[in-house]
């Protein structure tokens, strides 16, 4: 007898059969070029917004300092979710070939 969860394992393998499949070397380079393109996108804005935040915080500019890091936060958060995005698109492109 099985047990749900190998049931659900195999339903989930039944809709969405290239899931399980495992990434190809180009696939794997792709995905890490993504990856090396946000890391330095993100660097790039942390290091913007940092030297913001620090000049702000020498001169005592503490509301303008909490809204940088609130910024920094939130770019780096669409930051990572574009990232996910190109992957999941890069992924769902090579499924499709």
């Amino acid at each position: 007898m099985k047990s749900a969860y190998e049931l659900a394992m195999e339903r989930l393998q039944a809709s969405e059969p290239d899931a399980a499949k495992p990434l190809t070397p180009e696939q794997k380079a792709a995905l890490a070029g993504i990856e090396r393109i946000y890391q330095g996108k993100i660097a790039e804005r942390e290091i913007f917004l940092k030297q913001q935040l620090d000049a702000m915080l020498a001169a005592s500019k503490w509301d303008e300092a909490e809204k940088i890091k609130k910024q920094l936060a939130g770019e780096r958060a669409r930051l990572e979710e574009e990232k996910e995005d190109e992957k999941q698109k890069l992924r769902a492109g090579f499924g499709g070939a």
